[in-house]
């Protein structure tokens, strides 16, 4: 049992002191950010840049584990902060209300010992002759059954001093300020302990398992304290968003993305900065929750083969064997953790890549293990794109997962350098946006599909372009906040197959009085529609849609998206010259070669993002 902290102890904590000790960890935390900001986007990415052999690769190597190091340090001490802030509320909450206790008592002629118990005067109409007398009243709880409540009213209302009552009210307040102390100090003392990380150097899977441990903790202690803090917009406006981050403290920012990282993490209108720093957390956590889910289920591996069973005789085939139905179902789990984690220790991989041949800094803007539809969710970019002139956003098509999110990630570094060449000294930043549940077969029967593919549909697009546009609004006003009302950037939104479908109902789902989309072109690849007849009538200005066909397969995508599917409107595709888009010339050979390097293809799109519309050349 817990014993109840006494009067002095009390009121002897100087809550300030844990404060002043938050704001020590939250320098640590941000100091170990910077530190680690330094290892991966300088000194690594210099040594990426200039160095070559295998002296240049083993640094590297120690580089990575210290930034892993400096990375955990950030976001453990980042919660020992908000923990401590936590506390530091707490026991100010008690404190005052034990101040205002002993505050009243004075007031009402009562004096409080030094046990916290009540003293009161003598007072009230004589009896035989006489002023009731005094008495002294031991500090207790208020009650909160029913019975205990009606007894103690009893016992004040026989009383023949008024003041017992009195007293009994400020023991009852002062007993209760105590009890909330030592809750307090109970709750956090184990949290506290529990922010202590292991006597070795090397950062582990399972250290970032028990960081999300920690931050579930301490989210479920601060609760008071995190019902302070300004809220954020309900209905996730990205304006509002953007005037919510700049308002708040720099303790309450910490605060934040300590406790609720995969929340900043989605928040559109935030800047790049934070939801880079958000999702990073994120993924961490995430790839140290995998890899034991991983662990765990490779113990479970039944076995693979059992006797085979003539359907005709029933008997048993000697020698014969068949895959069991159990291992079929445990190696489908298996190959889907290891496809999470493949895709994550992708997005690693090109943290890690930071400076090769010039590459930028990457920023983590969304990510969700799961996602939508259990697909995944992964947008990042090349550059920052709030401080950007000229911004590219690529959307993928049909059959995009977590698990094979590295070929749209390494397109999107591929625009990067192609458009970072006619950019004329521009910054440029290049985003693979991947957060929409995408249909998994563009064929009859393919991925386990039937007859009629998930691509035929436009359910697909029309549940997830909402969130392309509300992504969109949340980056320019991200760019807004950082580079000014002067100076919003050019950016261009493009899709490949599938993702201009997706394209077109982002655009269609847009309502007065948010207007078109915020972008300056719109680039469609190998589209099969866009679930319009022309480009204004999706908002598009006059000469800013532009289009790319290609051979091979991709003439079946198009033919079958405006023929089969209808995924244009009125058998119209953006290829199709009544649409209204500029048909940049393409040497593309298949559906997926449009980002092959020194092609035609790849130059005019990086052209038009680069805002060099003059030297595109057109069909």
């Amino acid at each position: 049992m817990t014993t109840t902290m006494d009067l002095a102890t009390l009121q002897a904590l100087k809550p300030s002191e844990y404060q002043e000790a938050a704001g020590g960890y939250r320098a640590t935390s941000d100091m170990a950010s910077t530190a680690k900001d330094a290892v991966q986007n300088q000194i690594s990415a210099g040594i990426r840049n200039q160095l070559k052999g295998d002296t240049a690769d083993a640094a590297l190597r120690e580089l990575k584990e210290l930034g892993k190091n400096f990375h955990y340090v950030q976001t453990e001490c980042a919660l020992a902060s908000t923990a401590l802030n936590g506390f530091a509320f707490d026991m100010a909450a008690a404190k005052r209300k034990l101040e205002a206790a002993i505050e009243d008592a004075k007031a009402a002629g009562c004096t409080v010992g030094a046990d916290g118990s009540v003293s009161f005067p003598a007072g009230g109409k004589e009896v035989d002759g006489k002023v009731p007398e005094g008495g002294t009243v031991s500090p207790g709880t208020s009650k909160t059954d029913p019975t205990s409540s009606a007894i103690e009213r009893q016992a004040v209302n026989m009383h023949p001093n008024p003041n017992f009552g009195k007293a009994v009210g400020f023991a009852n307040r002062i007993g209760d300020a105590l009890q909330e102390a030592t809750e307090a100090d109970a709750k956090w003392a184990p949290k506290l302990r529990a922010l202590k990380a292991d006597d070795d150097l090397v950062v582990t899977n399972r250290d970032w398992t028990d960081v999300k441990s920690d931050t579930d903790g301490v989210v479920k202690g601060a609760d008071a304290y995190a019902r302070s803090l300004p809220k954020p917009p309900k209905d996730g406006d990205p304006e509002l968003v953007a005037h919510w981050w700049k308002g708040l403290t720099d303790e309450q920012k910490s605060a934040y993305i300590s406790m609720h990282p995969d929340s900043l993490g989605a928040m559109d209108g935030l800047p790049a900065t934070v939801r880079d720093e958000a999702n990073r957390v994120v993924l961490a956590e995430s790839r140290g929750t995998y890899q034991d889910k991983l662990d765990a289920w490779l113990k479970k591996e039944p076995d693979r083969y059992a006797p085979y069973i003539s359907p005709v005789t029933g008997r048993e085939v000697k020698g014969a064997q068949i895959e069991t139905e159990e291992w079929k179902e445990w190696n489908k789990k298996k190959q889907e953790l290891e496809g999470r984690i493949r895709g994550m220790d992708a997005i690693q991989s090109r943290f890690d890549r930071t400076g090769t041949d010039n590459l930028p800094e990457a920023y983590l803007l969304g990510f969700d293990p799961e996602g939508k539809g259990h697909d995944g969710k992964v947008i990042i970019a090349n550059g920052n794109p709030d401080t950007a002139d000229h911004t590219g956003i690529y959307v993928p098509g049909t059959g995009t997962l977590l698990q094979d999110i590295e070929k749209d990630m390494g397109r999107g570094e591929i625009l990067w350098h192609e458009t970072h060449r006619y950019a004329q000294g521009q910054k440029v930043s290049t985003i693979t946006w991947f957060d929409y549940d995408a249909p998994l077969q563009a064929k009859p029967f393919e991925k386990g599909g039937g007859l009629f593919p998930e691509a035929m549909s436009d359910e697909w697009a029309a549940k997830g372009g909402p969130g392309l546009s509300h992504f969109l609004d949340g980056a320019r006003e991200a760019h807004r906040m950082e580079s000014g009302n002067t100076n919003l950037g050019h950016t261009t939104l493009m899709g490949h197959s599938y993702g201009t479908t997706l394209i077109g109902d982002a655009a269609k789902s847009r309502t007065w009085p948010e207007g078109a989309l915020p972008v300056d072109d719109v680039i469609a690849v190998g589209s099969p529609g866009m679930q319009a007849e022309h480009a204004a009538d999706l908002g598009i200005p006059k000469g800013h849609m532009w289009a790319e066909a290609g051979g091979g397969n991709d003439s079946a995508v198009r033919i079958g998206g405006k023929y089969v599917a209808g995924l244009g409107d009125n058998w119209t595709i953006p290829t199709d010259p009544e649409f209204g888009s500029n048909i940049m010339e393409s040497d593309a050979e298949d559906h997926g070669a449009f980002w092959d390097e020194g092609s035609t293809s790849l130059r005019n799109q990086a052209l038009v993002m680069a805002g060099q519309y003059d030297k595109v050349t057109l069909e």
